[in-house]
Parts: structure tokens; sequence; C-alpha cells
């Protein structure tokens, strides 16, 4: 697989500070039931990497001392790590809102049978992965039979209350089929409301709309395919200043599986650390343990590369969707 990340790292993208921390997103590891041509993380069944107890342990320790409102559980499948109950569990005891980024079929998975009523007993916002309204578009970026089950996993979602109940939010979220920025999301959502509701009766709180990024198996595939210089100048020439302010990364850490720290998924894919508190870059990575206090990152530098103009382009994309740009 060809690696973007040589054609990234040297950017005239705008320095970053980060204002805090509100959001620990985690991701517990690559394995997963899918193998999506969107995924940044290059997950599928053929991973091998997942979070250890004692690094888990280590995420409760500092969503303790920081009182960090959200955490954000991605993967691969985050529901395959052997500890992804026992952290959630451990999270809503401490107060903390948990949010799971799931691909939907992982609730059929062989020894999944009760994830969906736990998630709901626990009242975890559920993120859900859905390309599209269309069948055919959701299974050429997911794969064959992926749409009926999630089709399946939605109704099941709803039937506990997801969807209908105050405390059981579920979010879907789109990735645009191929290098194209994704359309408003406002008027994408009154589409998906209208099409999963007359087709099926499913309901949803709201929709997110993602921008694929340009790394890991995505960017293979660009470069694969001769598209990767145009889909860097069709983020560029959609920079919008407006975005910057409410980048996800500036209130929000990256954990990886192992524990290292990064300013986002993105990064983290890309093997970028946290810059060190001399706000020089270092090929030193941060570990979780010896992360300092959050007030202390506050006004630190961000590591920026030609990937960011991904998360500023158009409306601006983010983890919560668009931006607003």
């Amino acid at each position: 697989m060809q690696d973007t990340r040589p054609l990234l790292l040297d950017s005239d993208f705008p320095p970053l500070e980060r204002t805090g921390v509100q959001t620990l997103q985690v991701n517990l590891g690559y394995v997963c039931n899918l193998s999506c041509v969107h995924c940044h993380v290059n997950a599928g069944p053929g991973r091998t990497e997942s979070m250890g107890r004692e690094t888990v342990e280590q995420v409760l320790h500092l969503l303790a001392r920081e009182q960090i409102a959200l955490l954000d559980l991605t993967g691969g499948a985050p529901e395959l790590n052997p500890h992804f109950r026992y952290l959630v569990g451990a999270a809503r005891k401490l107060g903390v809102r948990v949010m799971d980024r799931c691909n939907l079929t992982v609730l059929f998975e062989p020894g999944q049978e009760e994830l969906a009523e736990f998630l709901a007993q626990q009242q975890v916002e559920i993120t859900a992965s859905l390309p599209c309204y269309l069948e055919d578009n959701v299974e050429q970026q997911r794969g064959k039979g992926v749409y009926a089950d999630s089709i399946r996993a939605l109704r099941l979602l709803n039937e506990l209350g997801y969807g209908r109940d105050a405390g059981l939010r579920l979010n879907l979220v789109y990735n645009p089929v191929g290098a194209v920025l994704p359309p408003p999301q406002a008027a994408l959502e009154a589409d998906y409301r209208r099409e999963l509701q007359q087709r099926f009766g499913v309901c949803f709180n709201a929709l997110f709309t993602l921008t694929n990024m340009p790394i890991s198996r995505f960017g293979a595939v660009l470069l694969a395919r001769g598209e990767y210089q145009a889909y860097m100048r069709l983020l560029r020439d959609n920079y919008s200043t407006a975005n910057l302010e409410s980048l996800m990364c500036r209130d929000t850490l990256s954990v990886d599986w192992q524990g290292y720290v990064y300013d986002c998924d993105f990064n983290q894919m890309l093997d970028l650390p946290v810059l060190d508190s001399a706000l020089l870059a270092t090929d030193r990575r941060r570990h979780i343990a010896t992360l300092p206090p959050a007030r202390e990152l506050a006004g630190s530098a961000i590591r920026t590369g030609e990937h960011c103009y991904g998360c500023t382009a158009g409306q601006g994309s983010s983890c919560g969707g668009a931006l607003g740009g």
C-alpha cells in the first residue's frame, strides 16, 4: 500500500493552538469486522492491534484526574476490544459521557448478541456509520450485505429507544463515495430522515457529514487511481478560514491503542505525536501515563499538515460533522 505521509508533512497550513481538553478520543484498536474503502485507519478482520487492560486503566485515571466531559471510543470496531464493556461501565460511573463510533454490523457479530442492550443500559451515545441511505453506495464502500445488516441494526436500536428517548442519542455518519466533498449537511440530513423513515421506519437524532481524509487506505486508493493531487487541490481550493476556530483538535486529545497521545485521530494514523512542552517538533511519543495536567496543554501548538485542509474545506469536517464554515 502506497504511503501518503511524505506528501502531507510539508505544508503551509496556518498554525493552531490548543484551547484545552474537553474530549478524549480513544482508539481501542484496529480489529474490525469490515474493511471499508474510506477507512483512514486501515482497520479490518486481519488486524490484531488492541488496547490492553493496563492502558484502559490509564485512560480511566486520566478521565477522573482531568474531569473530562466526553470519552469518544473509536477503532476499528471499538466494541471488539475485550475491555470495551469494562471501560464503558467504569467511565459512566465517573459521570463521563461516552460515545461509541459503531459500524452497526458489529451488533450481529458472534459474542455481541447483548451489545445493543448493554449500550442502551449504559446510555452510551451511538455515532453510527451509514455512508448513504442508498444500498448501492453503502456497499461500494463497505461490502456486500452491509446495508441490510445496517438497517436491521438501526431498527434494533430504535426498538431499544435510540433516536426516540432523550437519553439515547443515535447519530449517523455520511462519507462521500470517492474524491469529492460532502454535500451541505442540513439538506442531506433531511434526505436521510425522509428516506429512512419512509423505507424502513428508522429515526435518528442527527447526521454528521465527514470529508474523506487522504491518508491510509483512502489515500492509497487515491494514489493508485492517479487522483491524489486533484483531490488535494480540491481541499485547498475550498479552504475556509472560518472553520479554524471550531476544529476538533483544539479541545480534543487522541489516544492510540498503545496509549500514545496525538492531537487528532488523523495525526495518530500518520504517526505525528503531540509537540513537546517547548513547542518543538519531536519524534519522541508522549504516553498517556506521563501526560501533564490539561491546563498545561492550553496554548500549546498543534501539529498540522496538508491533511488539515480536509477538516477546513467547504463546510468543514470533524468527528462531530460539519463545522459550518
